[in-house]
């Protein structure tokens, strides 16, 4: 295999020039992978002038993984208690909102090759669980392997103008659910008001976290509660916008929105210590975000990584969760949790 592959957003690249963690980068010259972890340091990755390819190419074979393999980070009572501790301390207004997610892990065949099982995978996603933000990296010298499969923008970039499109709200389509998202009869699919309560807060976070690098005036809300139907799920889906202040540039932008409000909570710095208290491991890609810069065009464009898979010490990861409001049950998050992945362990459990 080649020193690196990056597949994102309708690009590929093959010949890897240079690795680095300056975000200073993005705004120089080249056409770069990033990747930002939940925690740590981003891996910017420049690769020569990639090609475009309506469907990224999956180099090497995955075998299936057994469903029954997988274990989950954190148990259901510890996850249920965490809920619980979440809507305690709403009701004490430390918190609004926040995201509590699990890590599930199932082992790959020994002595395999990890980056071709996830070039394997890659290509078993594309064809069996498309998404509209999905890609990869891999980098074997850097020991990193992310494929995948999010239906979430965290942030696109197009010279100063800057969209964020947040999803906060998610439901498994009803009997006779149409393949556009809608009922058989036309209607849309109907959100409960947990779902929407979410998305309003989670919207706000993402205006804020905007406004303080995008012009006065200029940051606006073109779309509230849109519907988006990816497979097995209907999600709640809205789009925030701004123009960036002139002199800012994606150290600036990512230091203001980074890691995405919907996969943190509300207030963002709060959340985010109650998501270190509460959750058993380190997210490492999971919830931070994947994609693509042309420094020289002023161009670009992230995912938030769910849906996203990773390959670490043997074994294969992803993770799951959802945003906690003073609304929410325990059983109930609990279950959108397995919601949420169920349809990703079926997914890889087939050969390809």
């Amino acid at each position: 295999m080649s020193a690196g592959i990056a597949a994102l957003g309708g690009w590929v690249a093959t010949e890897l020039q240079d690795v680095t963690d300056d975000l200073g980068a993005l705004d120089g010259a080249g056409w770069w992978a990033v990747a930002l972890p939940f925690e740590g340091p981003p891996v910017l990755a420049r690769f020569a002038r990639p090609y475009r390819t309506p469907v990224a190419p999956g180099r090497g074979a995955w075998p299936g993984l057994d469903p029954r393999s997988w274990r989950s980070g954190l148990d259901r009572p510890a996850f249920e208690a965490g809920v619980r501790a979440i809507r305690s301390t709403i009701a004490s207004g430390g918190v609004y909102q926040v995201n509590l997610t699990r890590r599930l892990s199932a082992p790959l065949p020994a002595g395999s090759d990890p980056y071709r099982l996830a070039g394997g995978l890659a290509g078993l996603l594309a064809r069996r669980h498309p998404a509209p933000h999905a890609g990869h990296l891999l980098l074997p010298e850097r020991g990193l392997a992310i494929v995948s499969a999010s239906p979430e923008r965290f942030l696109s970039r197009d010279g100063r103008i800057v969209l964020s499109q947040p999803i906060k709200g998610t439901v498994a389509p009803g009997d006779g659910t149409g393949g556009d998202g809608t009922g058989g009869d036309g209607r849309p699919v109907v959100f409960g008001a947990k779902d929407r309560a979410e998305n309003v807060m989670i919207v706000d976070l993402v205006r804020n976290d905007l406004g303080r690098v995008c012009e006065p005036g200029s940051v606006t809300v073109p779309r509230l509660f849109g519907q988006e139907r990816h497979p097995g799920l209907v999600h709640l889906v809205s789009a925030v916008r701004g123009r960036l202040k002139p002199g800012y540039g994606w150290g600036e932008l990512l230091d203001a929105t980074f890691p995405p409000g919907s996969v943190t909570g509300a207030p963002k710095l709060a959340a985010c210590e109650m998501i270190s208290r509460l959750e058993s491991q380190p997210r490492g890609p999971y919830c931070g975000a994947l994609g693509w810069v042309d420094a020289e065009r002023g161009v670009g464009d992230l995912n938030v990584a769910i849906r996203t898979f990773w390959i670490d010490a043997g074994q294969l990861h992803f993770g799951t969760g959802g945003g906690i409001t003073w609304g929410s049950s325990p059983a109930g998050e609990w279950d959108e949790t397995v919601l949420k992945s169920r349809r990703l362990v079926a997914a890889v459990a087939e050969p390809w």
